[in-house]
């Protein structure tokens, strides 16, 4: 697991952030990284990158039995309780993430939420905001690539919260320290899921080293 240490979090704050650094992610997310690597290899590995994260993040979701006959005998098997999963990208580059959640949960629902970043001040503001009708009973999973300086990412959770959400979790694939610190200071429930926690962010509010800009990359608006 990634010495998370630097980051001078509280222990309460620590056992709510998750490294996935499984060997397959970490290899996958140096693909990302490379200037290399052309819009169709960028898009497919944020896909699976997501999926992975996907498989951390719904780790700990309730099982119910259920009767199942299989063609030899009938026996008790496990299936998800209650409401499942809403997806909420934060546009445009968190759709570069749904795809892979949805690979692995199929009958997850997905809102959007459109945050736009002023290039000078670095605050966000909100442009597009719809969920679905039942979110508030399932479990939101905010999806963005990048976690910068969190001011996205907090107003995503804002928003979620003022339509009663209790359930959110925040998957992005690199994230600063600044970035981090600012959403586990901001809500004390949301949990958050990276793949890298990357040195620090420039003058520009860009993550260092990162990956550049991941909705550019994903669309091949460079």
């Amino acid at each position: 697991m990634e010495n998370t240490d630097r980051l001078n979090l509280t222990p309460e704050q620590a056992a709510r952030l998750t490294v996935v650094d499984h060997p397959l992610v970490q290899h996958k997310l140096s693909i990302l990284r490379d200037e290399q690597t052309g819009t169709k290899q960028f898009r497919d590995i944020v896909r699976e990158l997501a999926m992975f994260e996907g498989y951390e993040a719904t780790r700990d979701f309730a099982l119910e039995p259920v009767e199942v006959t299989t063609p030899l005998e009938t026996c008790v098997c496990q299936h998800l309780a209650g409401k499942k999963v809403a997806i909420v990208p934060i546009l445009r580059a968190g759709l570069g993430m749904v795809d892979g959640i949805l690979d692995l949960i199929p009958a997850a629902r997905v809102g959007h939420v459109g945050m736009e970043r002023d290039p000078e001040t670095h605050v966000p503001r909100e442009y597009y905001c719809k969920l679905p009708g039942d979110a508030e009973s399932r479990t939101c999973l905010i999806v963005d690539p990048m976690l910068a300086t969190g001011g996205s990412a907090t107003a995503a959770i804002e928003y979620l919260r003022r339509a009663g959400v209790s359930n959110i979790r925040l998957l992005v694939l690199v994230a600063a320290p600044e970035g981090v610190r600012a959403v586990l200071d901001f809500d004390p429930d949301v949990r958050l899921y990276t793949c890298a926690v990357d040195r620090e962010l420039n003058d520009h509010a860009y993550i260092l080293p990162g990956l550049g800009d991941a909705g550019d990359r994903i669309f091949g608006t460079l």
